[in-house]
């Protein structure tokens, strides 16, 4: 499938999208760089296959890539306050748009990403374990035409009932 591109226009013109225009136009947001990362083919066909082959969310797909990127992992970084959050949300309409855009629906679940730290005095909020160190879980979804694949949970509850 080819490389759906989102641009600013189109992340605005989007119902959710059009939340985050605190985001998109916050010049201390790296939002085009964020565009930038999430409109490549490989990185794109890598959250599908976090779906299809690995049963984790799109995001699992990508997210030490997306991490290792000092301006994003900058904005992350920062205490987890308003303007992070909504950075973070921002990330996920984002992905939901790509995955909706190439035949992906939500299916309505979340999927781990990571063990958050114990809350201290730090105002910084990040994980011990996983596979992120940023987020906690993240929107889990389905082909719209079928998985070509049954879960492991599939598999067992055929195997129970014989089908």
């Amino acid at each position: 499938m080819p490389t759906l591109k989102i641009t600013r226009e189109k992340f605005l013109e989007d119902n959710q999208g059009r939340t985050f225009l605190d985001v998109v136009n916050d010049p201390e947001q790296p939002f085009d760089a964020t565009l930038d990362f999430f409109n490549d083919e490989n990185k794109q066909r890598r959250m599908e296959e976090s779906e299809i082959h690995h049963d984790r969310p799109p995001l699992a797909g990508i997210v030490r890539e997306l991490e290792s990127i000092p301006i994003l992992d900058r904005a992350l970084a920062e205490p987890l306050n308003k303007n992070s959050l909504r950075f973070r949300q921002s990330i996920g309409v984002l992905i939901r748009m790509i995955m909706e855009g190439r035949g992906w629906n939500k299916t309505g679940r979340k999927g781990s990403l990571g063990v958050r730290a114990d809350k201290d005095a730090s105002d910084y909020s990040h994980n011990t374990g996983g596979l992120a160190f940023w987020f906690i879980r993240a929107e889990r979804y389905v082909l719209a035409e079928g998985m070509p694949f049954q879960s492991v949970r599939e598999r067992c509850n055929n195997m129970d009932t014989g089908t």
